[in-house]
């Protein structure tokens, strides 16, 4: 694949928005080049990883439960897979896998190590965006306490009015 399509396949994903050009073209050139075949799997649920992946073309899917009759949906191209294990150990959190040939982008932990290392402003970068998913998730984890709450003090007063059977009564 060419180093043009590689940037142009990076420049729209969005971990990457915001990155200065050189960036990009320095990430462009230490990504795999890789291709999976009809049935192969890109990633596993629960795996171990070691990078991202980086769908160009082709189809893939993410299988959504385990066993036949499983759901699934489409993982489109431009897609990023395994964000988090580009950057930090972390186990794979879906299936993937290739419906006929896909070929990807593979950004290892490693090689997106060195790089913030020479690039300090790739960490801030990264650093931001891991922040923000987190100030994110917290916010909906309180509007669900919110609800949570709001369902339980619902139930209070009727459990409050209710009769109570007296002991030793007949």
């Amino acid at each position: 694949m060419a180093a043009d399509k590689v940037i142009a396949a990076l420049v729209n994903v969005p971990a990457f928005a915001a990155l200065k050009p050189l960036q990009i073209t320095e990430i462009a050139r230490q990504t795999k080049r890789l291709k999976f075949q009809r049935g192969d799997i890109i990633t596993r649920n629960g795996q171990a990883g070691d990078g991202a992946y980086v769908i160009v073309s082709g189809p893939a899917e993410r299988v959504l439960g385990r066993g036949p009759g499983a759901e699934s949906e489409t993982v489109e191209p431009g897609s990023m897979i395994g964000e988090m294990a580009m950057l930090v150990e972390h186990a794979y959190g879906s299936t993937v896998v290739a419906r006929d040939w896909v070929y990807c982008l593979k950004i290892t932990r490693e090689a997106m190590h060195a790089q913030m290392l020479e690039d300090p402003s790739l960490t801030e970068h990264f650093q931001r965006r891991i922040t923000d998913r987190l100030l994110r998730m917290m916010e909906e984890l309180r509007q669900i306490d919110g609800i949570v709450a709001a369902s339980q003090e619902a139930l209070e007063p009727a459990r409050l009015d209710a009769p109570r059977a007296r002991i030793g009564s007949a």
